[in-house]
């Protein structure tokens, strides 16, 4: 692909920081510092290869301190590399840190008129956006007071204001939307559910249910380095099983398996997981309530759900579970066994089965393919270990002639429409 196909190419990026121990080692490195260092390096980012063409959504995950905020500072400008060549294609409008580019002695509109005309907006476009910005971020008189007075939520408000009204080709949206109402964040997803029609979409979150619902690819940063990239919901599912993994500790160790065909609606080339060994599921079994299996469903019906495990090693509350899941890999609905009344008190010895059943109706899903997680636990709902874990262990297909609004669709009971007589 050539490179004015691509909004964002990084090549061999570096950010390296000077490390000093004491504040006193700054002015020795000045007066004596070709004689002697009296600091250490530290790689922030290092040896970063992507490319994002233009009109992708690209999610960016990592723990904190991994460089994510590092890596869009150097794409937005605000940071210079130590190494390597970062190539832009477009304008950019960016969130990042609460108050970056705010003057703190400037009124809201001010702020306003400033941040615009950085974006290349000429006065006569900042005039005729201004009011159109006021109203988005929605701060009432505020937004003549200066910004030093402003909570976090009215910073966000009037950044993302901003950045929707400067026409730009690349979004960079950083952690700070996270601080915002829920109304606030719903009309700031909205702007971008829109800009991704025409724009590029460079988007950095912990909550992977709004990566995954947001972008397409996605970036697992892991100390300073590219961990993983390729298709949002895989690279999601790598980076939830490292922060499991690094939760149990020494306690469970997560490893890959190689997937069986446990039903025959499964899809084993799409299906991942991993195992502790302490636990295994052995069979899934989705029926209709009748027994039979359909090749598909209408929704509105009620289905039966069975997964059979079996313990490796003696367990203690063993959980099974099981979470229905869009193509984008949005959880959308599901159920665990903790819901009964002895699920704490039941415990298993090695070599012995246990079998859940969940029988429910059906949700009125849109047409199309969802893939069923299952899991095999232990432990509390608050405090448990994954002993076997599967996505899309099976496919559920929903065909049906009724049109469903929303991700569910809602069984009324009864909808009537009548003219009202005064």
């Amino acid at each position: 692909m050539s490179s004015d196909q691509n909004a964002i190419i990084l090549k061999d990026v570096r950010k390296t920081y000077h490390i000093y121990e004491r504040p006193k080692h700054r002015l020795l490195q000045f007066i004596n510092g070709k004689r002697k260092t009296y600091y250490r390096n530290f790689d922030a980012l290092k040896n970063i290869n992507v490319t994002i063409p233009k009109g992708s959504s690209f999610g960016i995950i990592g723990r904190n301190g991994s460089g994510k905020s590092t890596l869009l500072q150097i794409v937005c400008g605000t940071l210079t590399p130590t190494e390597g060549e970062v190539t832009v294609n477009g304008r950019i409008a960016a969130l990042l840190e609460l108050g970056a580019g705010f003057n703190p002695e400037f009124t809201g509109l001010e702020n306003i008129a400033l941040a615009a005309s950085l974006y290349g907006l000429s006065p006569a476009e900042i005039e005729t956006a201004m009011p159109s910005i006021e109203a988005f971020a929605d701060i009432g008189d505020f937004i003549r007071q200066p910004v030093k007075f402003y909570s976090s939520g009215m910073y966000v408000r009037l950044a993302f204001a901003i950045i929707a009204h400067v026409k730009a080709d690349i979004l960079v949206i950083d952690e700070a939307l996270a601080v915002g109402d829920a109304i606030f964040t719903q009309k700031c997803m909205d702007f971008i559910r829109t800009f991704k029609k025409t724009g590029t979409l460079l988007f950095v979150s912990h909550d992977n249910s709004a990566v995954l619902a947001l972008c397409d690819q996605a970036l697992w940063l892991n100390q300073g380095h590219v961990e993983k990239i390729g298709p949002a919901k895989e690279v999601t599912e790598a980076y939830l099983r490292f922060t499991l993994q690094q939760n149990y500790g020494n306690s469970a160790e997560l490893k890959p398996v190689a997937i069986a065909k446990l039903d025959e609606t499964a899809a084993p080339d799409a299906t991942s997981g991993w195992q502790t060994g302490s636990g295994e599921i052995t069979g899934i079994s989705l029926t209709a309530a009748d027994g039979s299996r359909p090749a598909f469903f209408e929704g509105g019906e009620q289905v039966k759900l069975s997964i059979k495990a079996q313990a490796k090693t003696a367990l203690t509350s063993p959980i099974i579970g099981f979470m229905v899941r869009d193509r984008l890999g949005q959880d959308l609905f599901g159920e665990n066994t903790l819901v009964l009344k002895d699920a704490e008190t039941l415990s298993l010895q090695a070599g012995e089965e246990v079998e859940a059943h969940f029988t429910f109706t059906l949700p009125l899903l849109p047409n199309g393919d969802y893939g069923v997680l299952v899991a095999f636990a232990e432990g509390t709902q608050d405090s448990h270990i994954q002993h076997h874990w599967l996505s899309n262990a099976v496919i559920i297909t929903i065909s049906s002639q009724k049109t469903r609004w929303g991700l569910v669709g809602l069984a009324c009971e009864s909808v009537t429409l009548q003219r009202v007589f005064s």
